[in-house]
């Protein structure tokens, strides 16, 4: 191992890296416009793929900008069908008695066999989902503009990622229309907005429209209307009330159903809340009324005019959107979203192309924040919004795959705070989940199985080839201790994680079953989503478990929890772990050889120890060939999550021009116009999970260093990040050129020991700290160094040929 020395001081100097870096400041700002907006030249004709969707975590939007009429539909997260009080049978998926003969019998038969039909299995395991539930729509804000009928000039609907505000404008006449659009999380309501460029020219009509499968009941309020009511099926009470704030002109009442009229106003300021009786608590998940809440809300948010509202929800969604700026190479263009989405890639210029991928990647990153934020439920299945009663899934939580994807990019694209809503509910999901670790086996611990709802559902339903999956726990888990890897939050892993993943942990320490032979341990019964037959350790199956316990032996050795994590290192010794090469060089889906060349399936669930795992390392070169192996047979086609799922993949291999080709492949048949995945229909996961294959191209920290550019493709041959995240709780910046690492900064909020891995260090290169006095001595060779970090500090590495003229570091 070759040492090297820097001396921070004069000679090296930190004024020229500031200088770099405050010039770097200026052109991230310059970049800001270019891929920041998503916009249409007409109104939605349709909701799935033409509204433009705003959120705060809790409440959504979807903007369809209709000119003389305007459905602002809107979305509460808590406002299901189903659940407890929509009747005796919902048990929460569980069965009145134990479960624990039938799995007996089909692991016996199993062991006999080696295999078992999903439909002869789910004779015996499955049960009938009862009053299992739909995501709602609230309702919508209904407006009437009775003299903007006929045709509008200069049409223009759009949404900013960056502020978090969808606008309308048009012309009519002589005269200029705006409407602007936001969901405050700070302030907890809908605003919308109405002005012209001359006085006395808005008038409307405004009510609101409430499905049909509730009780409703309306009351004037001061200028505004309150609607309650409780849903049909299970008598939740729901609340949504609005405010009209009007400069100029007359606000009377109109006729029939709270509607309200607005004549010869300046502007119009609309506020809106809504929410429900329901509470994130087992068993009954009912709370206050919520009638009350709505009314204070709304109360305090008239308190504030319309720029402060705007500037609290300005200020808060920026402080997270703008964490991170990306150029990938774009610029500027004329072409509306849909148009380039379009021409994409043949018919656009590479700077539209590369606009359309920056664009992407930052429109995942604003999804998340629109609908995941403290104090609300998780993503679910189509973020925050729906317009329908009966939605496709329900619009639930799949937990084989799908919530876990929506929260790959939460870390390392730096929105962190988002992850709450996750754990507050994986949380709840703990004490239900107990009942069925012993119901379905007799166990200890806790687990669900493939989908669950806000009503507590942890037992299965009755789809044969989706329906069994009790390693969603331990997926579940992962994310508490990728939590813990990148924000090195001891508190968190000690209070929160540390007893969720051990829940998880004793649950299979009792559900593992001995192999034929008697020594390997075996998931069983085990099956590969969503084909193929039941058997015994299916590769993803016994991969997810290796992974929980892996982490947890860890998490207790970093607690002091030595004894359990001597007795997880005897398990995880005969756990099999799920990774063998089979007969045409694939990394094999099941236990026996059993994999056709010629299938094609979406689902490639036995390379999650690729990704999102951490089980095959840059050292296992076999298991690396083999996971390649596996996904050219499958190819790079599927539905839009699986497709984002392939990207991660690829960059997991380092394969950057093949995980670009799948994410325009994504782009080009999983992509809605307004940029929405579809599955098809229209399923969330897809953009998160392509907005963290993007950052997991340019940037890897799950091995032994952090890993700089580690799958960059060709297309993407200039361009700078900043802001991304790697475990050890370390913010990365760094600029590219000709394929080429230009310079790098890295300020980890931790001290110990960083190690970097980049081709950088092949070249003759520099390195300087943000505090001059320190000397910094770097250890290591080839492509990896590793140095003893401050917290706080920024250290930067560049090229020698950049132009820095203090001492340089050469390989000797």
């Amino acid at each position: 191992m070759a040492t090297f020395i820097a001396r921070s001081g004069r000679k090296l100097g930190w004024t020229r890296p500031l200088i770099a870096l405050l010039s770097l400041i200026g052109s991230l700002s310059a970049w800001s416009d270019s891929g920041r907006h998503i916009w249409f030249e007409h109104p939605a004709q349709q909701w799935e793929g033409e509204v433009l969707p705003i959120g705060n975590g809790a409440m959504g939007a979807a903007v369809s900008g209709g000119v003389a009429r305007e459905h602002l539909q809107y979305n509460e997260k808590t406002l299901w069908t189903g659940g407890p009080g929509a009747g005796e049978a919902y048990d929460y998926g569980l069965p009145e008695g134990s479960y624990t003969d039938r799995l007996a019998s089909v692991r016996k038969q199993l062991r006999e066999k080696g295999s078992l039909s999903p439909e002869t299995v789910v004779k015996s395991l499955g049960r009938k989902a009862e009053h299992y539930g739909h995501y709602q729509s609230f309702g919508a804000l209904s407006l009437r503009y009775p003299e903007l009928e006929g045709s509008v000039e200069n049409y223009r609907r759009s949404l900013d990622l960056q502020a978090g505000i969808a606008s309308v404008t048009f012309r009519k006449g002589d005269v200029k229309y705006r409407r602007d659009y936001f969901v405050s999380y700070p302030d907890k309501v809908i605003v919308m907005r109405l002005s012209a460029d001359q006085p006395g020219k808005i008038s409307l009509q405004a009510a609101l429209d409430v499905p049909d499968n509730r009780s409703v009941e309306r009351q004037w309020r001061e200028a505004g209307t309150r609607v309650w009511g409780e849903l049909e099926d299970n008598q939740l009470a729901y609340a949504s009330e609005f405010h009209i704030e009007h400069s100029g002109g007359e606000l009377e009442r109109g006729e029939g159903k709270g509607r309200w009229t607005v004549e010869g106003a300046d502007s119009v300021v609309i506020r809106l809340s809504a929410a429900t009786g329901y509470r994130l608590q087992y068993p009954d998940y009912r709370g206050e009324l919520p009638a009350p809440k709505v009314e204070a809300v709304l109360a305090q948010a008239i308190e504030k005019d319309y720029e402060t509202l705007l500037e609290r929800h300005r200020s808060d969604h920026r402080n997270l959107f703008e964490r991170v700026s990306i150029d990938l190479g774009q610029g500027p263009s004329d072409k509306p979203t849909p148009q380039l989405l379009t021409d994409y890639p043949s018919k656009n210029t590479p700077a539209e192309n590369r606009l359309l991928e920056a664009l992407y990647f930052q429109f995942g990153r604003y999804l998340l924040i629109a609908s995941s934020r403290d104090g609300s439920l998780p993503a679910n299945l189509q973020g925050v919004w729906n317009h329908s009663k009966t939605p496709p899934w329900n619009a639930d939580y799949h937990v084989n795959i799908n919530l876990q994807m929506n929260y790959w990019p939460a870390e390392v694209t730096n929105l962190s705070e988002t992850t709450a809503p996750l754990f507050d509910f994986v949380d709840a999901l703990v004490e239900p989940g107990q009942r069925s670790a012993r119901q379905f086996y007799g166990a200890d611990g806790w687990t669900l199985f493939l989908n669950t709802n806000i009503w507590g559902f942890v037992g299965v339903i009755d789809w044969p080839t989706a329906f069994w999956q009790p390693e969603a726990g331990a997926w579940l888990a992962q994310h508490y201790y990728e939590h813990y890897l990148f924000n090195r939050d001891r508190d968190f892993l000690k209070t929160r994680a540390y007893p969720v993943m051990r829940g998880a942990t004793e649950f299979w320490l009792d559900a593992l079953v001995e192999g034929p032979e008697g020594r390997e341990l075996l998931v069983s019964p085990s099956y590969s989503p969503e084909h193929g037959d039941f058997t015994e350790g299916a590769a993803m199956s016994q991969q997810l478990v290796w992974d929980l316990l892996s982490n947890t032996q860890a998490a207790a050795l970093e607690l002091g929890e030595n004894a359990y994590a001597r007795k997880l290192q005897g398990v995880l010794e005969r756990l099999s772990p799920g990774l063998k090469v089979g007969r045409w060089g694939q990394l094999q889906e099941w236990r026996a050889d059993l994999d056709d060349p010629e299938n094609t399936h979406r689902h490639v669930s036995h390379l999650f120890a690729l990704h999102p795992g951490r089980q095959i390392t840059a050292e296992q070169e076999a298991l690396l060939e083999a996971a390649k192996t596996t996904l050219n047979a499958r190819g790079d086609g599927g539905t839009g999550w699986a497709q984002a799922w392939k990207v991660n993949l690829w960059a997991r291999l380092k394969e950057g021009d093949r995980a670009y080709n799948v994410l325009s492949a994504q782009l080009q048949e999983s992509t809605l116009p307004n940029l929405w995945d579809t599955h098809p229909p229209f399923q969330i996961d897809g953009n998160f999970g392509a907005t963290a294959a993007i950052a997991e191209m340019l940037l890897q920290s799950h091995g032994d260093a952090i890993h700089l550019l580690p799958a960059l493709p060709s297309e993407w041959s200039d361009g700078q990040i900043s802001g991304l995240r790697a475990r050890g709780d370390v913010t990365v910046a760094m600029k590219w050129q000709d394929g080429v690492l230009q310079w790098a900064e890295l300020t980890p909020g931790h001290d110990g020991e960083l190690s970097l891995r980049s081709a950088l260090f092949k070249h003759s290169f520099a390195v300087s700290s943000s505090n001059e006095s320190k000397r910094l001595k770097l250890e290591g060779q080839g492509e990896v160094r590793t140095w003893t970090a401050s917290k706080g500090e920024t250290y930067r590495f560049w090229l020698k040929d950049e132009g820095f003229d203090g001492e340089a570091i050469k390989e000797k």
